[in-house]
């Protein structure tokens, strides 16, 4: 049986996670958090968002968009503690998606002194890498940066 003492003020919600007050409501905003309303209706927080907004805090350093982590939060429960379990497939989603994006930023130090492939042709260098402007048949952008090495349809 739930106490009353299991739920927390937003004030309360703020000193534990060290966000501010209007950080906790910009994310209630997002559906990352559901606070109950009491008999005044001030918001009531469970125990189990300490966790959640935490994990919204580490999410960000790394770099997550808000989507990808409301996504991720969605499968947990709740107003419940989530289990290890939860954590657990959670953390690996998150690991999947830095390996994703190290991977980027591996393949951008290694271009960054040379071709991106974004078709400017600019540097004499390009032409090893782009000869003829092939990649300008992929479209706008830079596609070698992103990762992008198919081989373009020269045939326009």
């Amino acid at each position: 049986m739930k106490r009353p003492t299991d739920l927390l003020s937003i004030g309360q919600l703020a000193d534990r996670t060290g966000l501010s007050v209007s950080a906790i409501r910009f994310y209630e905003t997002k559906g990352l958090v559901a606070p109950t309303r009491n008999q005044g209706g001030q918001r009531r927080f469970h125990r189990s968002d300490i966790r959640r907004l935490s994990f919204v805090m580490i999410a960000q350093q790394l770099g997550l968009p808000i989507r990808d982590i409301v996504s991720a939060l969605a499968t947990l429960p709740q107003g419940g503690a989530p289990t290890q379990k939860d954590w657990t497939r959670i953390s690996r989603e998150v690991r999947d998606e830095l390996d994703k994006r190290i991977d980027a930023l591996i393949r951008s130090r290694k271009n960054l002194d040379g071709c991106i492939g974004c078709g400017c042709l600019s540097l004499k260098k390009c032409t090893l890498y782009n000869p003829d402007d092939k990649a300008s048949a992929l479209g706008a952008g830079p596609h070698y940066a992103i990762g992008n090495r198919r081989e373009p349809n020269t045939a326009r």
